[in-house]
């Protein structure tokens, strides 16, 4: 297997392990003592939080059935409604909180978390979408085996649409995640690598 075939799956684990990482220093309450740390996070969540639909789109990658369309279009919705949710409820909110000074959080921070809320659903609700279809997709093709990260994938998913990243269960969660999709990849690059070896044998 060449080296970069190799490191694949090490980056497309990245983007949820480094989100289970963030999480470990996300602070559970906005105030003004948390609102830069609050902030600087979701300015990077901002690159982050889209490469895990990336890295799940790039595991059906070349397909065209109704199952990698469906991974796809979950991947699309989670990364787009997260996104929303991180410049609301992440950046929008930390911001105000640390322009308005010490004391008591003004009326807009909450405004401004009711309308991540319902972001904050969706974008799970694309997540949970995304996990089931990766485990469905592994049994459909008959590969009970890999089918496993579903374990992984799945309860990962579902601890982040109830705890975002917060630590413990939505760091978790996250990492989870990470750790799903680059097993899921490596199995899938071994496959790859098996069946090359195969072709020329039967030439």
């Amino acid at each position: 297997m060449p080296s970069s075939r190799r490191l694949e799956p090490l980056l497309l684990a990245l983007p949820g392990l480094t989100l289970g990482a963030a999480g470990l220093l996300h602070p559970h309450d906005l105030s003004y003592d948390t609102a830069d740390t609050w902030m600087s996070l979701h300015v990077a969540g901002l690159v982050v939080f889209p490469l895990v639909g990336v890295a799940a789109i790039r595991l059906v990658t070349g397909r065209r059935d109704p199952v990698a369309w469906l991974v796809r279009v979950a991947a699309y919705v989670y990364a787009t409604f997260y996104t929303g949710l991180d410049l609301v409820s992440g950046m929008a909110a930390g911001w105000v909180t640390r322009q308005t000074g010490p004391g008591e959080l003004p009326p807009s921070v909450g405004q401004l978390f009711e309308l991540g809320h319902p972001l904050d659903r969706i974008g799970a609700a694309g997540l949970v979408v995304l996990a089931l279809a990766l485990t469905a997709d592994r049994v459909l093709r008959g590969s009970p085996r890999t089918a496993l990260v579903g374990l992984l994938l799945v309860p990962g998913a579902l601890l982040v649409r109830s705890d975002h990243i917060f630590a413990p269960q939505g760091a978790l969660g996250m990492a989870l995640i990470g750790v799903g999709t680059g097993v899921l990849a490596a199995a899938l690059a071994r496959r790859d690598g098996e069946e090359r070896v195969r072709i020329p044998a039967t030439v």
